[in-house]
């Protein structure tokens, strides 16, 4: 069985927002799937797909960013899912907006998610697709950039990144997440 996991905060006035790439993600495999996100336990929203290639859960943990590892640990202890079998979407500040790079392992990186998951997993070593969002203009706060909707001038980058990173997702069932990061890592 496979997670996985996109990170955000619940609530209408964060839809869309750079720190929400992550929701759009699994809302994007959601709809592709036809699997509607109508499951909610373990602070999280989720759905249970049955693919050719296996058993998929797609969650949105509902703790709010900082808290993710809350709703994610105790959804993979109930469905006895293994590390490697996890992949969490996020956004990235020190990416260019819309590109993509894909781990198995590192630092959070200052990011409140990622630190989350890293303490409620007791490791760094999961598999992850992080967008980028770039840095904030001159003089803008990071947690106000954030938190922020992306531009229309964004808007075209970022679908296609959302598509991207489902095309990656959908890869890493059929393949070795090291052979997604190689493929996709190289198309950005």
């Amino acid at each position: 069985m496979k997670l996985i996991i996109g990170l955000g905060n619940p609530g209408k006035q964060y839809e869309y927002t750079r720190h929400n790439i992550g929701f759009e993600c699994i809302d994007a495999l959601s709809k592709k799937w036809d699997a509607p996100l109508n499951q909610m336990k373990f602070n999280g929203m989720f759905a249970t797909v049955h693919r050719p290639e296996g058993k998929v859960i797609l969650l949105k943990p509902l703790t709010y960013m900082n808290l993710s590892g809350e709703s994610v640990r105790p959804l993979m202890d109930y469905f006895d899912i293994d590390i490697e079998d996890i992949i969490v979407i996020y956004d990235d500040l020190d990416l260019e907006t819309g590109k993509l790079r894909l781990r198995q392992k590192g630092s959070a990186g200052g990011h409140n998610g990622i630190k989350s998951l890293i303490q409620h997993l007791g490791t760094q070593e999961f598999n992850r697709i992080r967008v980028g969002i770039s840095r904030p203009p001159a003089g803008m706060k990071v947690p106000d950039y954030v938190l922020s909707k992306f531009s229309k001038e964004d808007d075209p980058i970022i679908k296609d990144a959302i598509e991207k990173t489902v095309a990656a997702v959908e890869t890493s069932l059929t393949k070795k997440f090291l052979d997604v990061m190689s493929e996709f890592n190289a198309i950005g």
